[in-house]
């Protein structure tokens, strides 16, 4: 089996945990580059950021924005909050190649996840600092997501879905 060529682009979209700062205003911005359709912001139980629903609604106006301003193809990615882990999971097991990156897997890679069948929709979830909990990883694999790693390096939130999305873009031909 081999990943979707790109006859018809993969329609992907980026799950992280809600991160410190701007790392992930810093990652809506690269990820709009690398050509994902969604990026959806999330709370885990290690998340340090935990918006209110005010502070979020402002977040979500800033997000969007810069996806817009960042979208220079014309297709502009939806950037979104969902109230919990749960329905991120929920979301996106939706995908036919779902998967959560976590640091510890250390046997299935994202590579056999890519060439195991081929898709047309692609989720990737990546956790907060200090990683997503064992549990947490068990709840994802429960939902239908591959557990995966992606490599040997420790790679922190902001850079881990921007990785993957490369490997993701490369895998379908995109370059």
């Amino acid at each position: 089996h081999t990943a979707a060529k790109s006859e018809a682009a993969v329609f992907c979209s980026v799950y992280m945990a809600f991160a410190k700062a701007d790392k992930f205003e810093h990652v809506i911005q690269k990820a709009t580059e690398l050509g994902a359709a969604e990026l959806v912001a999330f709370p885990s139980a290690r998340c340090v950021s935990r918006p209110d629903e005010r502070s979020l609604a402002k977040k979500l106006e800033r997000w969007q924005k810069i996806a817009a301003e960042q979208s220079g193809r014309g297709r502009i990615p939806q950037v979104l909050a969902l109230p919990s882990y749960e329905a991120a999971l929920q979301r996106a097991a939706q995908a036919e190649l779902a998967v959560c990156f976590y640091e510890n897997e250390e046997q299935r890679t994202f590579r056999a996840a890519i060439e195991s069948a081929p898709f047309r929709t692609a989720a990737l979830l990546t956790g907060p600092e200090g990683g997503l909990e064992r549990s947490e990883v068990e709840q994802a694999q429960r939902a239908g997501l591959q557990i995966c790693t992606l490599g040997s390096r420790i790679l922190r939130c902001e850079t881990a879905p921007l990785c993957a999305l490369s490997a993701l873009m490369y895998a379908t031909g995109e370059f």
